[in-house]
């Protein structure tokens, strides 16, 4: 009835329907319309925009390794980015239904939403810094791996050369001279910071025991300057806790012994008397600074990752919107029928709520291709060109070093062709949910 009234008024004041409708039209067309026609010529010529080079920008776009890269990291984008932000929504939509502080968590988790996306990125490319006294991410990784495996007691230190301690494939530095009971060994190392070793006990001479090998491991550096190499002087710390082996002809290890608060340590004669002495690889390993979040392997999973801690309370909400909307009456007889939490979950919730999460998928996916600031902020210049997306390429390839801005138009076609199906799929299901 109220569409054949406002097909009537049409009929009879289509002038002044026409009246109403031109400021938005033009509107559209200023800002929509023309853009679009403008960037799909210059997509057709040169970078000097003087040359008509027809379908050359968009062989280009397939060919050139940087715009190939982008597309790719794109369509990773596109698939991981809105299924992991729609999964989660979803999961935090029902259990928000299931506890007493719902509003408080449904307020933390949509806050990132108030956040700007260049605030964001700046935020990540913090928490994902690789030294762990700035990055939180590492950080939290280096404690828990040295919670449970403690590091190298002094993995900085190393022989002078020429010194008699040749280093080994493994890291290890083995004493070229054989071990003899009865005459101390000295092993002096440098490489230190002395602030390090400022709490270390001064190094002592090992005593000379007939019965065992024993010896000294030092920081072979005097405060202040001075001293003379290869001989413990007054002063010098010592480093306590590294692993002494001796080590037979054949590469078997006889006996091993820890050096103590001043660096001297003791093996029995019996085991390690003719032996050839070696530190252990194991004193020398570098100490633990986590993962390289911002490296080629890592850097689009990280800002994947902080993209989703954005968007996942934008489908939380929405998803939740329609679970309230959801019948009490349809869950409750799964129930009493006798299906468990998980099967009501997905034989009835998940159903139910199809077209709706369908929606929010969609969106997430138009969202996604227009990602910019996020990838930009986030990403070093070292691996900025490995996280690379086709937003991120339009604008360098147009603004930036490359100046093209017949490969940028070319690319934003791309995303234009891209993004058209998702919005038809969109429209639809909104013309269903009107039929409904």
């Amino acid at each position: 009835m109220a569409s054949a009234k406002a097909v009537a008024v049409i009929r009879a004041r289509p002038w002044a329907v026409a009246c109403f409708l031109l400021p938005a039209l033009l509107l559209l067309g200023a800002l929509i319309v023309y853009p679009i026609g403008y960037t799909i010529q210059r997509s057709l010529f040169d970078a000097s925009g003087s040359s008509f080079v027809g379908l050359e920008n968009f062989q280009d776009l397939f060919t050139n390794e940087a715009t190939r890269k982008a597309l790719s990291n794109t369509l990773i984008w596109i698939v991981v980015a809105p299924a992991v932000a729609t999964g989660l929504g979803l999961i935090f939509a029902v259990l928000t239904e299931r506890i007493r502080w719902a509003t408080a968590f449904k307020l933390v988790v949509f806050m990132p939403m108030a956040i700007s996306m260049l605030a964001a990125g700046i935020i990540f490319r913090l928490v994902y810094e690789q030294d762990p006294d700035r990055g939180l991410a590492n950080a939290a990784l280096v404690t828990v791996h040295d919670t449970f495996s403690g590091g190298a007691a002094w993995p900085d230190a190393r022989p002078r050369p020429d010194t008699g301690l040749t280093a080994q494939e493994d890291g290890a530095y083995l004493v070229d001279a054989t071990a003899r009971a009865g005459e101390p060994v000295l092993l002096p190392l440098v490489g230190v910071k002395p602030a390090d070793a400022s709490g270390e006990a001064e190094a002592a001479p090992a005593a000379a025991d007939p019965g065992a090998v024993t010896g000294t491991v030092w920081l072979d550096f005097a405060p202040g300057g001075g001293g003379t190499q290869d001989v413990i002087d007054p002063g010098e710390k010592a480093l306590s806790g590294l692993k002494v082996e001796a080590v037979r002809e054949d590469g078997s290890v006889a006996a091993s012994a820890t050096t103590g608060d001043d660096g001297t340590f003791s093996l029995p004669a019996e085991d390690a008397d003719g032996t050839q002495l070696r530190l252990a690889a194991g004193n020398f390993t570098a100490a633990y600074n986590g993962v390289e979040w911002l490296g080629p392997t890592l850097v689009t999973p990280a800002i994947i990752a902080s993209y989703v801690w954005m968007w996942a309370g934008f489908a939380m909400v929405l998803i939740a919107a329609g679970l309230a909307a959801v019948p009490r009456e349809t869950l409750e007889a799964a129930r009493v029928d006798g299906a468990n939490e998980w099967q009501v979950f997905r034989r009835i919730t998940v159903p139910l709520l199809a077209p709706l999460l369908a929606v929010v998928l969609v969106t997430l996916m138009i969202n996604v291709l227009k990602v910019f600031d996020l990838v930009y902020v986030i990403a070093p210049s070292s691996s900025q060109a490995d996280a690379n997306v086709l937003a991120l390429e339009l604008y360098r390839s147009s603004f930036g070093g490359g100046a093209n801005q017949g490969l940028g138009s070319a690319i934003a076609v791309l995303l234009l062709v891209l993004c058209v199906p998702m919005m038809i799929m969109n429209v639809r299901r909104l013309r269903q949910e009107k039929k409904r």
